[in-house]
């Protein structure tokens, strides 16, 4: 079988941590495509966009191609396969008509015979069958025109009559015309030829990878890498060759953004012929950006260049309005402690000495042990949804129908309230499921500082667990990696989404107040829409909570419902402190709901200024005053604006004549100010 040229694109890397590079990582989302696409291949039922009913003469089809894919469909339901025979064209019409016939029509013609000792016979399956369904091209005007005219295909004969017997599903699906090496299989198939392992074994490799039967045989699998061996060799060079090259234009682009922008920072390392290796820059707002929200670091090394063998490391930050903010990219040669310790060198260079206070990357022991001898005082945290994503690669195949029992447990064991909870829960899960040897186990246990919601829960988060953030991340590294790339454009590329990630997030609105409390009013003056909207709906929740005050002076919380376990406040009026057992504001800043239900038992009327941490207030933004709201306009004026119109809406709701007239005024004021040529000068902050 013929290879398919591996794409110039960025792939998920899929390289697992436990440090054997035969191990194979699919995560959740990747497996459940793969194994859509084989038994899509491997089923007799039809796709949406053909029928598996018979084919008829009168039929019609819009293209050519639709025909033949509804007659393969009807063939691989029926039990035989089809081909392209003849095919017949004009001047005018071009190709007018096709043949499609069963892969047993005609007769093999007789060959000259090799003059060697022992010629070798082959039957031919041919067997002049005349199953054959041939359609013909219909050009129609378009009614209502004289000019306008559209083609379609009708079926002028078709037949079902076969010589030979038809195949069971279990024999058809052998049949060449079925028998398709994806490209993610083909990828796979060269990684494991290269690394010496034999056709038979990699055969075995993948039903167990995969769960599921192969829509290809071993002899496909040793014809393309027969196929392939002489062209993948040539190719190395040239990769090797066009990455080499690629990589110093990138480093001259590299040059010419420093001449543009001074704030850009860039280096690289290469090897004793001067060859380029790894590659790490920043633009100047990244360093603007780290100053303010630099506390929460996410390092994202997901994706990977096929074509340059390159690993992409792109460095995050979350602003007072909940969107990543791009800190710095980075590209690596290989996934090692040595690389990803050159990597944090430079950021932290680049970042002018600053450690963030908590970074935030997914499980990898070379990235792990790289950030305890960099970053010796900042806490590291794996993505919970990292490990979650593949528990399924690692443990599914071994433990089989105990697999659903060993992931319910897991995810009770992330709720334990302690380590030693923990570390109890975990000894039972593991002996239970026989997983005491596993070397993936292992990996999780050495880890489970980094990822465990118990010991995490102490360390400063921001908002970056939350799957809004996640998302945004995902959608920023889609910008640059949707599509395939030439290496001397990715600077532009991520510089691009940079700025349409800055200019999607509008001035998001406060919301309106729920719960009338003067802490609600206190904390919409202070912080952002987005900090007070976390804020807000712990206020609302801290309702369902009752408080029961102890003789020694902590008060008790616990739901009315039972939901959860209890919870732990201290409060000193003295020095308005408070503490709670959740550890919610130390994890993200905002205060949680136990200790605003005591607060509001203690008649506080205002949040102690200590709880309202600097990168949630208003006033620490990377946009300007001008930018954020509009030519300069002035919060109070913003302020007295929304009073306005919420007061409009509230007299507009009395009746529905005052509502239509309302509707009918704003809409002739819009056109009114639409119409109002804008300012040169900045009006004044003070309304």
């Amino acid at each position: 079988m013929a290879s398919k040229p591996l794409n110039n694109i960025w792939i998920r890397r899929q390289q697992c941590p436990c440090g054997d590079w035969k191990c194979y990582i699919r995560l959740e989302g990747d497996e459940s495509t793969t194994k859509t696409e084989i038994e899509s291949t491997t089923s007799s039922s039809p796709s949406p966009s053909s029928s598996s009913s018979s084919p008829y003469v009168g039929q019609i089809f819009r293209t050519d191609e639709e025909a033949f894919e509804h007659y393969t469909t009807f063939a691989r339901k029926t039990g035989f396969s089809i081909r392209k025979a003849r095919s017949t064209e004009s001047h005018n019409l071009g190709v007018y008509r096709r043949d499609f016939v069963c892969y047993r029509s005609g007769f093999n013609q007789p060959r000259k015979k090799p003059n060697v000792p022992h010629p070798r016979e082959r039957k031919s399956l041919r067997c002049g069958c005349d199953a054959k369904l041939y359609l013909t091209k219909q050009v129609l005007a378009i009614e209502g025109t004289t000019t306008t005219t559209k083609t379609q295909w009708y079926v002028s004969q078709f037949s079902n009559v076969h010589n030979h017997e038809l195949l069971e599903d279990e024999q058809v699906r052998l049949l060449p015309a079925y028998r398709k090496i994806h490209q993610t299989d083909q990828e796979r198939i060269l990684l494991l030829s290269k690394a010496g392992f034999p056709v038979n074994r990699i055969v075995k490799l993948l039903e167990l990878e995969r769960g599921v039967q192969l829509p290809f045989i071993e002899k496909d699998v040793r014809n393309f890498v027969r196929a392939c061996k002489k062209s993948v060799q040539e190719s190395d060079a040239l990769l090797n060759e066009k990455r080499e090259s690629d990589l110093m234009e990138l480093l001259e682009s590299c040059k010419g953004f420093a001449e543009r922008d001074m704030g850009f920072v860039y280096e690289f390392t290469s090897d004793e012929s001067g060859k380029v290796e790894s590659l790490a820059w920043a633009y100047g707002e990244c360093v603007q950006g780290y100053s303010m929200f630099g506390d929460v670091v996410v390092f994202d090394t997901s994706y990977r260049s096929i074509t340059y063998g390159l690993l992409l490391g792109v460095f995050f930050g979350m602003d007072n309005g909940g969107n990543a903010i791009l800190l710095g990219c980075v590209l690596l040669q290989d996934e090692t402690c040595r690389s990803f310790t050159w990597a944090l060198q430079t950021f932290v260079r680049f970042m002018r000495g600053g450690h963030p206070q908590t970074i935030v990357t997914d499980i990898d022991t070379g990235l792990k042990d790289a950030i305890e001898r960099e970053l010796p005082n900042t806490n590291h945290v794996v993505f919970m949804c990292d490990v979650a994503s593949k528990l399924a690669s690692w443990f599914s195949q071994d433990l089989g129908s105990h697999y659903d029992e060993f992931r319910a447990g897991f995810e009770m064991l992330c709720r334990a309230g302690s380590i030693d909870e923990f570390e109890q829960q975990w000894d039972l899960l593991v002996t239970r499921f026989g997983l005491v040897p596993d070397r993936h186990a292992a990996l999780l246990y050495s880890c489970r500082a980094t990822w465990s919601p118990c010991c995490v829960r102490q360390h400063f988060l921001a908002q970056t667990m939350t799957p809004e953030f996640s998302l945004s991340i995902d959608s920023f590294l889609k910008r640059i990696v949707a599509e395939p790339t030439c290496m001397q454009a990715l600077l532009e590329e991520v510089s691009v989404a940079a700025s349409l990630a800055k200019q999607i997030p509008q001035r998001v609105p406060y919301p309106t107040m729920k719960t009338c409390m003067p802490m609600e009013d206190h904390a919409r003056a202070v912080l952002t829409p987005y900090a007070f909207s976390v804020l807000q709906n712990e206020m609302v929740l801290s309702l369902q909570y009752a408080v029961a005050e102890m003789a020694n002076g902590p008060y008790i919380l616990h739901h009315f419902k039972k939901m959860e376990g209890e919870c732990c406040v201290f409060w000193n009026p003295e020095n308005e402190e408070i503490h709670c057992s959740c550890k919610e504001f130390e994890h993200s800043g905002i205060l949680c709901r136990h200790s605003l239900r005591v607060l509001a038992v203690k008649n506080c009327f205002h949040i102690p200024e200590q709880y309202f941490l600097v990168r949630w207030r208003q006033e620490s933004s990377l946009v300007s005053e001008e930018n954020q709201n509009g030519m300069g306009i002035g919060d109070d004026c913003v302020q007295t604006f929304q009073s306005l119109t919420e007061t409009l809406l509230t007299e507009s709701m009395v009746s529905k004549d005052r509502l239509d007239y309302t509707n009918q005024e704003l809409s002739a004021l819009i056109d009114r100010v639409r119409n109002i040529e804008p300012a040169n000068t900045c009006i004044s902050h003070d309304c």
